[in-house]
């Protein structure tokens, strides 16, 4: 499969490709799969950090195509990490719903960089769906002895079966994302404090993402160095 122009602007701005191989697969729930994959060096090559993703490059009708998944799990030391995917129509979830061991798929490495703020937050407010949870569960992993609010819209019921990583001092509520997921932010709106010491992380559909980002900053006067925001999808 040829490479497009998205590929060379990738490698122009410091992009670097690696070529994983599917080690495991595994089904979760009715709709989604889990890939164990080797590295390729992928992990040596970038340090690994919370919310880290990648861009896999998939064949669509003989063009390239490419979408960015968060890395789960990852295991420098054994050069592995793990992938979800929600098994719906497209090239990328044809491509996940029958990978077998061995399989190869390429990725570049480009673009993802995340630190948690230092000193670190007394609270963390985290907003997300099912698309961003893998992101979600990396941030209460890192920050796993911080109180966290956590807010998570599903579509569809099936996708509570991946389940957020929260602890004992980690609350957690879904949402339901209805018609156009106003409710998310009218939930979410209803429950965030504006706090000197948190910090605030909101990546779900583009528009409720913009709706909520607006809100912390303008309504709360939430500082943009506490505010960490990035549409996942959209739903037009």
């Amino acid at each position: 499969m040829k490479r497009n122009w998205e590929a060379l602007v990738l490698r122009a701005m410091g992009g670097r490709d690696f070529r994983l191989t599917v080690l495991g697969a595994e089904p979760v729930g009715r709709h989604y799969r889990r890939l164990l994959v080797d590295d390729g060096g992928l992990l040596a090559a970038g340090k690994p950090h919370p919310t880290m993703w990648i861009r896999l490059w998939f064949d669509a009708a003989g063009r390239p195509h490419q979408r960015a998944y968060t890395l789960v799990d990852p295991d420098p030391a054994a050069g592995r990490f793990t992938l979800e995917f929600a098994l719906h129509d497209g090239c990328a979830a044809r491509w996940a719903s029958t990978a077998q061991v061995g399989d190869t798929i390429v990725a570049t490495m480009q673009g993802s960089a995340f630190t948690l703020p230092d000193p670190a937050p007394r609270h963390l407010y985290l907003v997300g769906d099912a698309a961003s949870l893998p992101a979600v569960n990396s941030l209460l992993d890192a920050a796993a002895g911080i109180p966290a609010t956590v807010w998570l819209e599903y579509a569809d019921e099936g996708e509570q079966v991946l389940a957020p990583r929260a602890r004992t001092h980690h609350e957690v509520t879904w949402v339901p994302r209805g018609d156009d997921g106003q409710q998310l932010v009218d939930t979410v709106r209803a429950g965030l404090p504006a706090a000197g010491d948190a910090y605030y992380w909101v990546a779900c559909e583009a528009a409720s993402t913009r709706a909520l980002t607006r809100h912390l900053r303008r309504a709360l006067g939430v500082g943009r160095h506490q505010v960490t925001s990035l549409g996942y999808w959209s739903a037009r």
